[in-house]
């Protein structure tokens, strides 16, 4: 029988990061389907709608939270696949830096978007 290869170890804080913000993604998924799928119909989704919830506190900070743990849960998850499916060496460590890069850049630009939407400026 074949053996079975993971890059997580079992004991690691990233493999217990990944589970965790698994299950969240999960509940904040289950959350944004029933509001923007099942109370609101897509057809009624507007920018000024989207501008009034981001302007509450609580979906404003929901959606910074969604985008920085998917934003992790991607990037740990592509990374440790490449992991699994051999890279090492140098190669590796110009792949953990640049999808680090990669993932704080859009978690930024995420971050000043949803500013944008709430009509927040920082002076």
């Amino acid at each position: 029988m074949a053996e079975r290869y993971s890059s997580f170890r079992g004991n690691g804080s990233l493999w217990l990061l990944q589970r965790l913000t698994a299950v969240f993604l999960i509940g904040i998924l289950a959350f944004h389907f029933m509001l923007l799928h099942f109370v609101n119909h897509a057809a009624e989704i507007t920018f000024a709608g989207t501008t009034a919830r981001m302007q509450q506190p609580g979906y404003f900070a929901t959606m910074v939270l969604f985008l920085a743990t998917g934003t992790f849960h991607g990037v740990n998850g592509v990374y440790n696949a490449l992991l699994n499916q051999g890279l090492d060496g140098t190669a590796r460590t110009v792949v953990k830096y640049g999808l680090a890069i990669v993932g704080l850049a859009l978690v930024i630009q995420g971050i000043r978007v949803a500013m944008a939407m709430a009509g927040v400026t920082i002076a």
